[in-house]
């Protein structure tokens, strides 16, 4: 597999550069894969284990280590997603990707500033909330096909060292993922329509103006909360932006005495944070299409707003 690394290392021994320059790439794909930070950092840091229980003569046997790292750090996103399915069954509630900060906001209100800058993630289209939501929608060999070829741009005879299937049966996982996400996605507007959106959303809601929510959801809008069992959270999506605008004037007023939203970018599109006392309570992610907001997913479990908390 070719190797994509983003990121060097200067002053380092040149062999050590050339594998720690892959960090930040193998950190990327995780991501992408799994949809967790968390998880990625711990597949990357499995895939350097493996290479260094490696000897040093099999290690020089390596053309590419880089190379190298990515197929094994894929391999092991594409088990992890296999088994995922089963340990989802045990998960309580809904389960959404773990929201992440702006890079540039890391450190505004964030500890994450305080982590290595080759754990950062890039981002673009496919970290988005909504790219995320059906990328997990995929089976797990779609997935590793369609991310690994369509985003980072590996042929598929490399995508098929990872996969474990041909390259014709890889092209065709990475054709049925676009189809999937032809039909499930629609084109978002500019970011700065969706700011102000999020921004008119925020107000309305602290005010508890239902009029306004109403008019600013898509009528058949959705709303999802991910509290994996640690805080309470609506069990089941809430469908209509009128049940939306209701359930979340509700909520508006049971935190209005003790919480605070927050603009913040996340996953590089405009989202609102939920704050007590400089504590993260919950992160909000939007999909705004045709000018109205047509989904809300709301992460409040603490394990995975992690990197939203100061200190």
């Amino acid at each position: 597999m070719t190797t994509r690394s983003e990121l060097g290392h200067g002053g380092l021994d040149p062999a050590v550069s050339a594998i720690m320059g892959e960090r930040r790439s193998l950190i990327n794909i995780g991501y992408r894969l799994l949809g967790s930070l968390a998880d990625a950092e711990d597949v990357v840091q499995e895939a350097y284990a493996r290479w260094y229980a490696m000897s040093a003569q099999e290690q020089q046997e390596i053309a590419s280590p880089g190379a190298w790292l990515t197929t094994v750090a894929s391999r092991i996103c594409l088990n992890l997603l296999a088994s995922a399915r089963a340990r989802r069954e045990t998960y309580v509630g809904e389960w959404i990707p773990e929201p992440l900060p702006e890079p540039t906001e890391w450190g505004a209100g964030s500890r994450a500033v305080e982590g290595d800058p080759a754990d950062r993630v890039t981002f673009d289209e496919s970290v988005t909330m909504a790219f995320l939501v059906v990328l997990d929608a995929m089976t797990p060999a779609e997935r590793v096909a369609f991310v690994l070829h369509d985003v980072y741009r590996y042929p598929f005879s490399e995508v098929a060292e990872v996969i474990g299937r041909s390259p014709a049966a890889c092209r065709q996982l990475a054709s049925s993922a676009r189809r999937r996400i032809r039909t499930a996605r629609r084109p978002a507007g500019p970011s700065a329509e969706q700011a102000a959106i999020v921004r008119d959303f925020k107000a309305a809601w602290a005010t508890q103006d239902i009029d306004a929510l109403i008019g600013l959801l898509d009528p058949d809008a959705t709303a999802t909360a991910d509290g994996g069992g640690f805080v309470p959270t609506h069990p089941e999506p809430i469908v209509g932006g009128v049940e939306i605008a209701h359930a979340y004037a509700k909520l508006a007023y049971a935190v209005a005495d003790r919480a605070m939203f927050v603009e913040y970018s996340v996953n590089g599109l405009p989202g609102l944070v939920a704050r007590q006392d400089g504590r993260t309570l919950s992160v909000f992610a939007f999909e705004v299409v045709d000018g109205r907001i047509r989904h809300i997913w709301a992460v409040a479990n603490p394990e995975k707003i992690r990197p939203w908390q100061a200190g």
